[in-house]
């Protein structure tokens, strides 16, 4: 009964009518930015790659971290399975053309999640300790003053990084190690053991993780579906083709078309990339930038590399193979493309894959769910909240509960309205951020705690 209507209330959240407020949302805030994520591409390339290696410093004096770190983190979390199992998913859903409207979302979602950063910046705090904190929950308050949606926004965010962010993501490791003979509760005990100690570094050390394992372990993947694609090199026109004819026909003769290749394809889209959940803009808000314009900009590219770049390679793999017309779920269809040219090796290397990703992102998830917790219950929260992360490490390798797997789905989707309307009223002084990006005067950085903090701190000066 909890399943049935986890998934009756699902179907709301994610339905199509909120996948069109999501596509609308990012062209809305494309249009007021003239579509600078197209015409803009030199200038946010340069901002971004190009300068990315001239300032590789994980961490500055005051505790705050590289733009290159907060990509890296930012992209560990929504890397994974969904670039993976996500895209055959869909293409095993709403055929080829999904992988047309995966694209077609995501460069929209380009301009959507380059507000959700540039708002973070602009209305980021310092807490007590002295370190950065942003993200939808503060620029609600401080930029709309609804406390209220605020909290309901941290409330989501919590709960879906204990789902979303870590349940799932763990069980997907220990259903990737049992590939390798390992036995889910070793694996929970040791990924227990290791997520521990990279969340008890707080931001800096999950970044640092992040900054050398993303890099690596996405070249490995991105270069094992180029071999794919190059070993069916004769297959690559008729699969454009394809997708492109099964994006826009109404009915084809596979049972997919338009309705279909929309529907999987834009919400894969979302899961992947995470544009219009606001969670990116959590850890962007701690980077060290002079500018909220500048750090929108990783926000561009953060989605491009995520899904324009990575899905649409993954999902070529898996076209030019010619597998997809088996019964086969969403791992099994990725594994058959790369054991058809690696052999079980090529499985073996996917399962590895899946298991580092997942790792990723469960780890810089945890600062996600540590920042909403704080944000309810005040800094001290944040060590209770890592227990309670671990141990939800651990329970999610070893059992699989498919109504809390629901649930997390729901909270996840239940992030984007609070951070939707807020996108909708604060995106025109986003998109005026941008404009000003190179101005050297025009530096938002907002070193001051929120204003119910300021009376705090007072009381307690006045006190001393």
């Amino acid at each position: 009964m909890i399943s049935q209507i986890n998934s009756a209330i699902g179907s709301v959240i994610w339905g199509a009518p909120m996948l069109a407020v999501f596509l609308g949302t990012g062209f809305y805030l494309s249009a007021r930015s003239g579509f600078f994520q197209i015409f803009g591409v030199k200038r946010w390339l340069g901002t971004t790659l190009v300068s990315a290696f001239r300032n590789r410093k994980n961490k500055s004096a005051d505790g705050s971290i590289s733009q290159f770190s907060a990509l890296t983190s930012a992209l560990a979390a929504c890397l994974g399975t969904g670039n993976i199992i996500g895209v055959a998913t869909a293409v095993i859903s709403g055929g080829p053309g999904s992988l047309f409207w995966m694209c077609l979302s995501a460069v929209l979602g380009m301009m959507t999640c380059c507000c959700e950063n540039i708002l973070g910046i602009k209305y980021r705090v310092r807490d007590f300790s002295g370190k950065l904190k942003g993200g939808p929950m503060y620029y609600i308050e401080n930029g709309l003053g609804m406390k209220g949606l605020a909290s309901a926004y941290a409330v989501f965010l919590t709960g879906a990084s204990l789902g979303m962010g870590n349940m799932t993501q763990a069980n997907s490791v220990a259903q990737g190690m049992s590939g390798f003979g390992v036995r889910p509760v070793i694996t929970a005990a040791v990924l227990s053991v290791l997520t521990a100690i990279a969340v008890s570094g707080g931001l800096e050390r999950i970044s640092s993780i992040s900054e050398k394992l993303i890099p690596v372990l996405s070249a490995a993947f991105v270069a094992a579906c180029f071999i794919i694609i190059a070993k069916n090199s004769e297959n690559i026109v008729p699969c454009i083709k394809t997708v492109i004819k099964e994006a826009f026909t109404i009915k084809s003769i596979s049972g997919f078309g338009l309705a279909k290749a929309a529907r999987y394809g834009i919400s894969r889209g979302v899961f992947s990339n995470e544009a219009g959940l606001g969670s990116s803009a959590v850890i962007h808000a701690a980077a060290d930038c002079k500018n909220a314009g500048e750090q929108g900009m990783w926000g561009i590219i953060e989605v491009f590399i995520d899904t324009v770049f990575m899905c649409s390679v993954t999902g070529v793999a898996i076209l030019v193979c010619g597998v997809t017309g088996r019964e086969l779920n969403g791992a099994q269809l990725c594994a058959a493309a790369f054991e058809s040219v690696f052999g079980k090796a090529g499985g073996y290397f996917l399962n590895g894959c899946i298991c580092l990703f997942a790792f990723a992102t469960l780890i810089a998830w945890s600062y996600y769910g540590r920042c909403g917790a704080e944000y309810l219950f005040g800094e001290k929260s944040g060590k209770v909240y890592n227990s309670l992360y671990v141990a939800a490490v651990f329970a999610g390798s070893i059992i699989r509960f498919e109504s809390v797997w629901g649930l997390s789905d729901i909270l996840n989707g239940l992030m984007a309205v609070p951070n939707i309307f807020a996108l909708l009223l604060l995106g025109k002084e986003a998109v005026d951020e941008i404009k000003n990006a190179d101005a050297p005067k025009h530096i938002r950085r907002i070193d001051s705690v929120s204003r119910k903090q300021r009376v705090q701190r007072d009381r307690s000066e006045q006190n001393l």
